[in-house]
Formats: structure tokens, C-alpha cells, sequence
């Protein structure tokens, strides 16, 4: 029977200082992804590998992790596709290891919550209409499976000490910004709070999102001008002052 070496990173912080790389041999089948690799080593070789997954569809974001040191999720990986002999199998490296595969991301729902949240303008009136352009401005944010593997590969997360708050919750802040009937302006507490300033717009989180978000082009440069035209640029900055009771900064 043909088969693939997985090689798979082991560690339980309570008990272990270091971690390891094991190695263990998983029988080949047509079609397979690295998700059915660790599946397999969990139920027939050793039950005490921890792994997080849910629908095995590419929709849940659960089982993200570093293939081959590429984030990626284990559910869309497919072994055919991976030109290396052994796979290499580690968790996301921007968030602490809860144990194996498994991080602890939960740092994210706070982030989350202190992005001010939707505030319609006051006076709409209802039913609310939205036209369709504005519609289609932000839709590919809403495809965010919160994988998280955007802010794992963001170099400012994983090696420097600030408060970026990373690249999904810059797609969040956006998100909000462009909807036609929101009535504030998220792009300065993005740059003074959330760090917005740290991103130095490499595009690697674009390159590594399953959705296809154009993360850096969509979002996080649509912040980035809001943040300088807020704050440097005279013009917006009278307009902003004169719209600054009724209407949408």
C-alpha cells in the first residue's frame, strides 16, 4: 500500500518545555487532504493527538494550521497537491499552544468586541434601502470564515511586540465603514487604538485567505486613506466637521 509521511508537531505545555516534530505513516488515498491525514493518526495510530476541525467543508475556519510552513486549512490542503516527500504539519504560530495542533485564539472575540460596532444614522427611515453597488462594496468581507490564518502569517503579530490588532479585524472595521447607513468612522480608532499604522501592506494575509478577500487592496489601504484624510488632509477635514451631526463622517 502506498503511503505519506506526516510529520507532525507534539507538545503539551504542561507537561513539555520543547516540542517535537513525530513522524507517522498514513496510508495514501485518492483525493485525500491533510485533514484526513491527521483523522487517521488520531483514530488508528495515536488517540492523544489533539487537532481542532468541525465541517470538513472550508466554511468553519477551525482547522487552520502551518503546512508545510504555509498557513493553510488542514480541510482544503490536498496531500497530491503538496510537492514535498514528508508534509509538515504545525499549529498557527501567531497565538499561544494550547496543546499539539490546537491554539488558544480566543484573544480575537476581544479584539472584535472593542471595534465600535454599527450605528445606523439617526432619522432613516424604514424599511432601510440599500442599493446594490453599495451592497456589492463590501460582500466579500462577509465571506470571512475567521480561520485567522491572515493574522498568523502577519509578520507584525508573530515577531514584534504592538497592538496591531491584525488584518481580520481591519476587514471588520471596513465592513462596518462602507455600509451606506453607518454613521461613524472607524478609521481613527483603527489607526490610534488598533494599531493600523504597524501594517506596512505586503499583502502575504491576502495571499493565504481561503475566501480569496482582497484583504490589503479592499480593506485595509481603504482604512489607511481614511485614517491620513482624517487627520492630515485640511479639505476633508472642514467637510468632516461641517457633516459632523447629520450624516456619515
Amino acid at each position: 500500500m502506498d503511503t505519506i509521511t506526516v510529520s507532525v508537531y507534539r507538545r503539551d505545555p504542561s507537561l513539555e518545555k520543547e516540542g517535537k516534530f513525530v513522524d507517522y505513516e498514513v496510508p495514501r488515498e485518492e483525493g485525500m487532504v491533510v485533514l484526513d491525514a491527521m483523522k487517521y493518526i488520531e483514530k488508528h495510530i495515536d488517540p492523544s493527538l489533539s487537532l481542532r476541525w468541525n465541517c470538513m467543508a472550508g466554511k468553519c475556519g477551525s482547522c487552520s494550521a502551518e503546512i508545510n510552513y504555509k498557513p493553510s486549512l488542514m480541510c482544503k490542503a490536498r496531500i497530491d497537491s503538496l510537492k514535498s516527500g514528508k508534509i509538515r504539519v504545525s499549529p498557527i504560530a501567531a497565538y499561544p499552544l494550547i496543546k499539539d495542533l490546537v491554539t488558544d485564539v480566543s484573544e480575537n472575540w476581544a479584539l472584535l468586541k472593542r471595534i465600535p460596532k454599527f450605528t445606523p444614522r439617526e432619522g432613516l427611515e424604514k424599511p432601510w434601502r440599500i442599493s446594490q453597488v453599495d451592497i456589492e462594496r463590501s460582500k466579500e468581507f462577509k465571506k470571512c470564515i475567521e480561520c485567522f490564518l491572515c493574522q498568523d502569517v502577519c509578520h507584525v503579530i508573530r515577531e514584534h511586540n504592538s497592538d496591531y490588532f491584525g488584518p481580520r479585524h481591519v476587514v471588520k472595521a471596513a465592513s462596518l465603514d462602507m455600509h451606506p447607513l453607518d454613521a461613524i468612522d472607524r478609521s481613527e480608532f483603527m489607526n490610534k487604538d488598533a494599531g493600523l499604522g504597524y501594517c506596512n501592506i505586503t499583502k502575504c494575509c491576502t495571499e493565504v485567505c481561503p475566501e480569496e478577500i482582497h484583504i490589503t487592496d479592499n480593506a485595509i489601504i481603504p482604512e489607511k486613506e481614511r485614517a491620513v484624510n482624517l487627520s492630515y488632509d485640511p479639505l476633508a477635514m472642514l467637510v468632516r466637521s461641517r457633516r459632523n451631526k447629520g450624516g456619515k463622517k
